[in-house]
């Protein structure tokens, strides 16, 4: 059973990142968020009480906590668990193969293309198409990102802008433009990421995916990491002579 507590006294990530830290010992998973100022904990502790997670929270600073009345708002952030996997993600998974299914296409009309054509063609497809999404509401995908990017959360600079790298990585692979530097920039971008989920992953943290920007709401998972990890191996094969 997910509960909800409001919180007062956030300002920025670095509080979110406080009180995720202090309140993830009480429970399965736990998410803060800066817009609402609110933290949901999945299957807390029987000890969880509102006094002990006050204690907690006040140890990372000026906060104060009150249960929120209305729990059901935990679906609308991770999707509900009933529906099943495809469900929650069924967003991504059509992207994913919708670029899979247009690449196929393109290369079984032109056969004497090389494989790393088609890798080319199916990246510039998905930074393009992921971008677009994240464009929609920048800020929003910003305030999402800093909760887990090992970088966004210390420059607001690089939430910003991560969406126009994916831009111009779609650009360049559209263009064919110096393949070399296009595929060591997206290796790099895709690692980062990687890091930045599988260590929220490994504090347990409940967060909001924001590899579709905010207009879909998908949970982070090992589907996020798995994306991360295959676009980062495919620029890593490219890399290769």
């Amino acid at each position: 059973m997910d509960k909800v507590l409001t919180i007062t006294g956030m300002r920025c990530a670095t509080c979110v990142n406080r009180l995720t830290r202090a309140l993830t010992p009480f429970a399965q998973q736990v998410q803060v968020t800066l817009e609402p100022p609110r933290a949901v904990l999945r299957n807390p502790d029987k000890d969880a009480t509102l006094e002990v997670l006050s204690i907690a929270a006040a140890g990372a600073g000026k906060y104060e906590l009150a249960w929120e009345g209305n729990a059901s708002l935990a679906p609308m952030f991770y999707g509900n668990e009933s529906e099943g996997w495809f469900a929650t993600y069924k967003p991504l998974v059509l992207i994913v193969a919708f670029l899979l299914g247009a690449t196929l296409l393109i290369h079984l009309r032109l056969p004497g293309r090389a494989w790393h054509e088609w890798m080319s063609d199916f990246m510039a497809g998905f930074f393009l198409v992921f971008a677009f999404f994240k464009l929609l509401n920048v800020k929003a995908f910003a305030n999402a990102f800093r909760g887990y990017d090992v970088i966004a959360a210390r420059s607001n600079a690089y939430a910003y802008a991560y969406p126009f790298i994916e831009l111009a990585l779609g650009v360049a692979y559209l263009s064919r433009w110096s393949p070399m530097l296009t595929n060591a920039i997206a290796l790099a971008l895709m690692l980062i990421s990687a890091a930045g989920v599988l260590t929220a992953l490994r504090k347990r943290q409940l967060l909001e995916c924001a590899c579709l920007g905010t207009v879909f709401r998908l949970p982070m998972s090992k589907a996020t990491l798995i994306q991360n990890v295959s676009m980062a191996l495919m620029a890593g094969i490219m890399l290769l002579p």
